[in-house]
């Protein structure tokens, strides 16, 4: 008869931050340069970039949505999605190079690896969902925000490895040509690859889910912890406008993922060569990992609601000076303010939602609230900044000027999340304050 594998706190924590150090290797190392390859080699337009992200992205959040947030939640499975969601997505991953290489067309070339991207997102939706879940079942909401910081911090750390490797691969050591990376397949295999070993991490982990018994606990601890630690109830109005004004807030800090890059690397504009590239992108990884070891002690004085609005307001100066720098070494600090802003939203907004979530349905809850983030990574280029570059273009406003437009555009969204952020905090704590004076 087999024993119940035991898992120490500090064991769990290795698997999940090993995990997340290669996971945000691969993103830094894969992502950061595709914008430039479909934009500068393939010939896509800002507007079509965007939807590398965007498509793939309505994938992976419809599925976390309407299928794999119910699977897990039925059968409180987690760490089981997220290996057979990585396994796949890697062999997919494999799949849509050597498509995009079979045709000679550059523009359908790129619209291969858009919609080859498209199906890697619905494994990778699986991934998503179950490790969202994992956390909380794991953690209790005390040392949720921590934990997240400090992942955060360890995933910072991947980023920047992945980027310094991206960026010499892309264009072959600046041996061979921009592009090469890609095109000859080796970000592809190495991304691919580093799927696969980040499963190894996860046999550290237990399965995590909860289970009867376990859920009338938990229940009830969060129904008393509640009162007594947060300043919001888990109703279903609260629930709603915190999404809504995380759709603006991530809508607007994120607007900057697919076009940051092209962007920077114009040769009417700042003109950066890719090794160059790599450290200005960077510098937002330094500001991921040191204020990721921070942001626990920040929520734990201000509140989980109060830091969120800390970071909003890190990424609206982040953006405001992209919008008007003229000077490269602001936009370096520009950089460092978007990694500090992203992992005080990230790590903040994560545990203020938790307890608005009840355990027994984490996995679709969670998916709901990751729907707000993967489509404003591509879905607010699409819409909003990508469509503003390209009539500005064509209306012949410069090139840098249009790109500046589209930030200032991404800054105003920024500020209206925050607005309405700031309103539902007002309105629950006053609730609060007549609760405690009944």
């Amino acid at each position: 008869m087999f024993r119940k594998k035991d898992y120490s706190k500090p064991t769990i924590f290795f698997g999940l931050s090993s995990f997340q150090i290669l996971a945000m290797f691969r993103r830094g190392l894969f992502y950061t340069y595709l914008s430039i390859y479909l934009r500068e080699f393939l010939g896509l337009s800002v507007t079509e970039t965007t939807l590398f992200a965007s498509l793939p992205m309505i994938v992976n959040s419809a599925c976390q949505l309407f299928l794999w947030g119910i699977i897990s939640d039925k059968y409180q499975l987690r760490r089981t999605l997220v290996v057979i969601g990585e396994i796949s997505a890697g062999f997919s991953t494999l799949l849509v190079f050597f498509a995009h290489r079979m045709v000679s067309n550059p523009l359908l070339a790129g619209w291969i690896i858009i919609l080859g991207l498209s199906g890697v997102e619905f494994f990778w939706s699986m991934s998503n969902t179950g490790w969202s879940a994992l956390i909380s079942d794991l953690y209790e909401y005390e040392t949720r925000q921590e934990i997240q910081g400090q992942l955060s911090s360890v995933g910072g750390v991947g980023r920047i490895i992945g980027i310094l490797i991206g960026g010499a691969l892309y264009d072959g050591l600046t041996q061979l040509y921009p592009g090469w990376g890609f095109y000859e397949g080796p970000l592809f295999f190495i991304a691919a690859l580093v799927m696969f070993i980040s499963t190894i991490p996860m046999l550290f982990i237990p399965e995590g889910g909860v289970s009867e018994k376990k859920q009338d606990e938990t229940t009830a601890s969060s129904s008393i912890s509640k009162f007594k630690r947060t300043p919001h109830k888990q109703t279903r109005g609260v629930f709603i406008i915190f999404l809504i004004a995380m759709v603006f807030i991530n809508f607007g800090r994120n607007s900057l993922a697919v076009i940051f890059s092209p962007y920077m690397v114009l040769d009417s504009g700042f003109n950066l060569d890719y090794g160059e590239l790599s450290i200005l992108l960077n510098f937002q990884s330094v500001g991921i990992i040191i204020v990721g070891l921070l942001v626990g002690k920040l929520g734990s004085k201000i509140g989980d609601g109060l830091s969120t609005l800390v970071g909003a307001g890190m990424a609206i100066a982040a953006l405001a000076l992209i919008t008007f720098a003229t000077f490269l070494p602001l936009i370096y600090v520009a950089s460092a303010l978007r990694g500090v802003g992203d992992v005080i939203v990230t790590a903040s907004s994560y545990a203020f939602v938790s307890e608005l979530i009840p355990p027994e349905r984490r996995a679709k809850g969670f998916s709901i609230f990751n729907t707000t983030f993967f489509l404003s990574w591509g879905l607010a280029g699409t819409l909003l900044t990508g469509p503003i570059i390209d009539t500005q273009i064509l209306s012949g406003v410069p090139e840098v000027l249009a790109y500046r437009y589209a930030f200032f555009a991404a800054t105003i969204m920024l500020v209206i999340g925050v607005i309405i952020f700031s309103g539902l905090l007002m309105k629950v704590r006053n609730k609060r304050r007549k609760k405690d004076n009944l």
